[in-house]
């Protein structure tokens, strides 16, 4: 898996990286976005900065990729954080540049993750530091808005592994979140309450994830989790961008396939276990509207590419919780 970070970015933006907002002349007055005709981001309008509100199109993370994850296991089941039976978990929301390049912790003032990766924000020794967080942790914030019913259904399926959910959706908002010109701080106005954007930000994450049923698309294909079958990474694809309307990328990890029996007598290098998909878009207006675009992905899959090559491995029965009922009616099919 290969993301190209644009150091080079973080370092022309300078100040607006690490002050509480992305763009120096962006105010609090004045974002009544229905007023706007909704304006495609990444095309040559989105490009025109003077005739927009930044507020109301998303001009800096203008490909926006709602990533998920397939694990095993959490590591921490003997704590209750167990993996949501028959669902793909949410990875996060991230605003990539519309060339698939990205950025990250973009304003140091909303710095939540306590354990930073990268430590930097361009990646390299010479960057910024990203200092740890130690303060209240992120799921204090939801509570403190009264939103249990929100940090439920995170808890249920936006799981962590190796580490509590709570520290990876701070990594989350703290690295990705802080990337959006319409989840900006001055975006929410004179009035803005302490931390509306990160409950916004996760009712938004979540919102995109409800729409792409990765377990049920690829089951309606005949591809199901299995520690004996093996499936085509063609068939993956076109199952997935069957059902969304064009191709994301998927994600593998493991040994290559050159390297297991299977493959032993072929030279395809990619990796054989199904562990993540990113599915991408263009937004017309804010984010948070949730009117998209589908786009292609622009990074290279890492997946072996020969017949019968990727595993979709089965999740020990002691690693998984039920799913309520109540959340049956959530996701939305298409």
């Amino acid at each position: 898996m290969m993301r190209m970070l644009r150091a080079g970015i973080v370092a022309v933006l300078g100040a607006a990286t690490v002050n509480a907002k992305l763009y120096h002349n962006t105010t609090t007055y004045n974002h009544t976005c229905w007023l706007d005709k909704p304006v495609l981001s990444c095309s040559k309008e989105a490009l025109n900065l003077a005739n927009l509100d930044t507020c109301c199109t998303e001009t800096f993370g203008g490909l926006v990729a709602q990533t998920q994850f397939w694990d095993t296991h959490t590591g921490l089941e003997d704590k209750g954080q167990k993996l949501p039976d028959e669902h793909w978990t949410i990875h996060g929301l991230w605003p990539d540049f519309c060339n698939g390049s990205f950025t990250q912790y973009c304003d140091l003032n909303r710095q939540f993750d306590p354990k930073p990766s990268p430590r930097t924000q361009n990646g390299k020794e010479n960057g910024t530091i990203v200092e740890p967080y130690k303060g209240p942790s992120i799921d204090t914030f939801i509570q403190d808005w009264g939103r249990t019913d929100l940090l439920e259904f995170m808890d249920t399926f936006w799981i962590a592994q190796g580490s509590p959910n709570k520290d990876f959706w701070a990594h989350e908002f703290s690295k990705h979140g802080t990337c959006y010109s319409t989840f900006d701080i001055p975006c929410y106005g004179p009035k803005y309450r302490e931390h509306e954007e990160v409950i916004d930000f996760f009712d938004t994450a979540l919102s995109y994830y409800r729409q792409l049923p990765t377990y049920d698309w690829l089951a309606a294909a005949g591809i199901k989790p299995s520690n004996c079958t093996r499936y085509s990474l063609s068939n993956i694809t076109s199952a997935l961008e069957r059902h969304f309307g064009a191709r994301p990328y998927i994600g593998c990890s493991g040994p290559s396939f050159k390297d297991i029996e299977e493959g032993k007598h072929t030279n395809d290098t990619g990796n054989t276990v199904l562990s993540e998909v990113w599915y991408l878009n263009h937004v017309f207006g804010r984010v948070q509207d949730g009117r998209t675009m589908p786009v292609d992905s622009p990074t290279h899959t890492r997946c072996a590419s020969s017949e019968h090559a990727i595993l979709y491995p089965e999740r020990a029965p002691s690693s998984l919780r039920e799913v309520p009922k109540k959340y049956h009616h959530v996701f939305e099919t298409k």
